[in-house]
């Protein structure tokens, strides 16, 4: 157990504590630490590694309050990626502290606070509020652009469109089943969601392919004509720029559709320049494939062409689609954890930097996000992703917490799956390493959902609960990094029986749950209004059974976050609140209610608190 003193040290890199979160090689950068007015420290030094080499230096203390102490001290960015952290002297023993917390154990270098100098941050990201659209679910704008059955044949089937939100017939493989969503719908609904507050889409994958999902891409260069075509993309394009609104694309660069021509070329002939894009066992029969599956070819970036292609070329897919008439926002990038990584061909740091080179090369404020299902802090310093889907860093962590852990694999048919609650200590913890592990600015940049096309939806994940689900939005929309919003739980959307997460949009008003979308439009609006949720510190305050509190905080205010998932009420009790920082005689408001605490003897003078979370703002 650590003594109690430790909690009320704190840094980040945020305003409060950093000058400049993107200073300039050679640039100095003014840091501030955080203690408690009473502790027993000594005194702080700063402990840098310049070229290798470990560097010690005194921090000065300044300013004082009846319940806080400052240190300071100016840190020269002498390298392109300078990480630090803090060694205190303390009546009780020698303590580091880094973006892991404190410890008498000294910790690695990849837990130190970082900063990455030169680094150009996309700064509308602050104010952005993501909405995920599945096109073929989302609206059907055009009827007469819907995939027929004299198409193709697949394995014996066809595509078949059914009518909006009805049970699709057994018998029909799931990728051929169409509801005939288009890009026209979305243009039909942009004022709807413009009234949501959203102001910036991403639209999973839109190029031509035969599957409902387009993640098996056949043309890279066009728009999927049932979607409407390359016109309808420019016509998003000006819709969401007559509302000031963004949008990114989803991209698969990992694998193509089995009937994609580069493929064809391929099986056709073994000596094509496109076979040097795929690898073969034993040609054609035997080749890559993601997963194992015969209809996704696995692409094979020891091509120069096929990297010319994709992402290097003047006119490469990338950057096409970056510029004008279609000029989308930025990408993301599917499975971007297994991109270019073939057994012994590792080549997926050097691809991703590539591509990032790209990217920022075309449109320097482009948005490159990657799907990564677990530990991206390699590809989160500042080289290669501005932030991934935060599955690991967010929203499994808060899943575990509220329903309970477990695991899968592709290689199990079943969870793996504890009947026991998971400790909240343990979502904390596993929050904390995951922000510890990448620089602030990049904490601040990572896509921040509840649910997606690939996991359950939040509503179905809580079973309904709609205070947890309400729990789960207040966090999400007040936690370090930027809110997507899956299509639908904004009116309280279940999984569908049969499609899973990927139903209709529930266009019949009368099944919309109104309260919800209400809450959903206040904490979108706070969210885009206040600076401090945009960019503000975060501190864990009080980790209980069944309950975590934490607060956001900058020069312009200061939030408390709530957060109870037990079926009874948390006890009435006061919350101690004093080694944030938070001195006696603070007013703070209920965002929702109105109701209003002040703080008194280091404490807030909390009532019982139900199941759900309360949002606290000082006034």
């Amino acid at each position: 157990m650590q003594p109690a003193w430790l909690k009320s040290i704190h840094h980040d890199g945020s305003q409060l504590f950093v000058s400049n979160l993107y200073p300039r090689l050679g640039e100095t950068v003014h840091l501030r630490l955080r203690t408690g007015a009473t502790t027993l420290i000594k005194t702080i030094y700063l402990r840098t590694f310049p070229d290798g080499e470990q560097f010690l230096a005194p921090l000065i203390p300044t300013t004082a309050t009846a319940v806080d102490q400052w240190w300071e001290i100016d840190l020269h960015i002498n390298q392109p990626h300078v990480h630090y952290r803090f060694l205190i002297n303390a009546d009780d023993g020698l303590w580091t502290y880094s973006a892991a917390g404190c410890s008498t154990a000294i910790p690695t270098d990849h837990t130190d606070f970082q900063i990455v100098a030169n680094y150009e941050p996309t700064r509308w990201l602050e104010t952005a509020v993501f909405y995920q659209i599945f096109p073929d679910r989302f609206a059907n704008g055009d009827p007469t652009q819907n995939p027929g059955s004299e198409e193709f044949t697949f394995n014996n089937h066809k595509p078949q469109t059914f009518q909006w939100n009805t049970p699709p017939a057994a018998e029909q493989p799931f990728p051929l089943v169409f509801f005939g969503g288009d890009l026209a719908g979305i243009i039909q609904k942009l004022d709807y969601l413009k009234h949501l507050g959203i102001n910036a889409l991403y639209l999973n994958p839109i190029f031509t392919a035969r599957s409902n999902h387009k993640y098996d891409v056949v043309d890279y260069e066009h728009v999927d004509p049932h979607f409407g075509g390359d016109a309808a993309l420019i016509a998003l394009r000006e819709a969401l720029d007559a509302r000031n609104m963004r949008y990114i694309l989803d991209i698969v660069p990992n694998h193509c559709g089995y009937y994609h021509p580069w493929f064809q070329a391929a099986l056709a002939d073994a000596n094509a320049p496109e076979a040097d894009f795929f690898t073969f066992t034993k040609h054609p029969d035997d080749y890559e494939s993601w997963l194992g599956l015969w209809t996704l070819p696995k692409l094979n970036y020891r091509s120069s062409e096929l990297r010319r292609r994709i992402y290097a070329g003047s006119n490469s897919i990338f950057r096409k689609w970056l510029t004008a008439p279609f000029a989308a926002d930025g990408w993301r990038v599917d499975v971007a954890n297994m991109l270019a990584r073939q057994g012994e061909t590792q080549m997926g740091t050097e691809i991703s930097r590539e591509i990032r080179q790209a990217v920022k090369s075309t449109r320097p404020d482009a948005y490159l996000m990657g799907e990564n299902f677990f530990d991206a802090s390699p590809q989160l310093q500042g080289d290669q992703y501005d932030g991934v889907m935060n599955y690991t860093g967010f929203t499994q962590p808060l899943w575990y917490w509220l329903t309970g852990y477990k695991e899968w694999a592709h290689s199990l048919k079943m969870h793996v799956q504890s009947t026991k609650k998971w400790p909240t200590q343990a979502l904390i913890d596993t929050w904390q390493s995951r922000r510890a592990a990448i620089p602030w600015a990049i904490v601040l940049q990572q896509y921040n959902l509840l649910d997606s096309h690939d996991t359950p939806r939040i509503r179905s994940i809580v079973a309904g609960n709609d205070a947890l689900h309400r729990l789960a939005v207040t966090v999400q929309f007040t936690f370090p990094g930027v809110p997507g919003i899956y299509y639908g739980d904004e009116i309280g959307m279940l999984d569908d029986p049969i499609l899973a997460a990927r139903g209709c949009m529930r266009w019949d008003e009368a099944a919309w749950d109104y309260d919800l979308l209400t809450f959903y439009r206040r904490l979108i609006a706070l969210r885009q209004s206040a600076k401090t949720l945009q960019k503000g510190g975060f501190q864990i305050l009080a980790v209980e059974e069944d309950t975590f509190v934490y607060q956001r905080m900058d020069p312009n205010g200061r939030f408390l976050i709530i957060a109870h998932r037990g079926e009874e009420n948390r006890q009435k009790r006061p919350l101690t609140v004093s080694h944030g920082g938070i001195a006696d005689g603070t007013l703070f408001a209920e965002y929702f209610s109105g109701q209003k605490l002040v703080v008194h003897n280091g404490e807030l003078p909390l009532d019982q608190h139900p199941q759900g979370a309360t949002l606290w703002q000082q006034i």
